[in-house]
């Protein structure tokens, strides 16, 4: 008998916070935690608005990739 799990080849997250330093430790750590999942980061956007009271509220999506072979 032959298992092999389905590895994970994909996979998007999104991290929001009121704070660029916080968003940056966010991203840090997510990264370093998918690269013992074998994955990379492919592309990141990040946009920053504010709030109605004039805070700053920082987003941002990384698509992570497995390498290519």
């Amino acid at each position: 008998m032959i298992f092999q799990p389905d590895s994970l080849k994909d996979k998007v997250e999104f991290f929001e916070t009121g704070s660029l330093i916080e968003l940056e430790k966010h991203i840090t750590k997510k990264i370093e935690e998918n690269q013992a999942l074998m994955l990379e980061v492919h592309h990141v956007s990040h946009n920053v608005t504010f709030t109605p009271t004039g805070k700053k509220f920082y987003t941002a999506v990384i698509h992570f990739k497995q390498p290519s072979k």
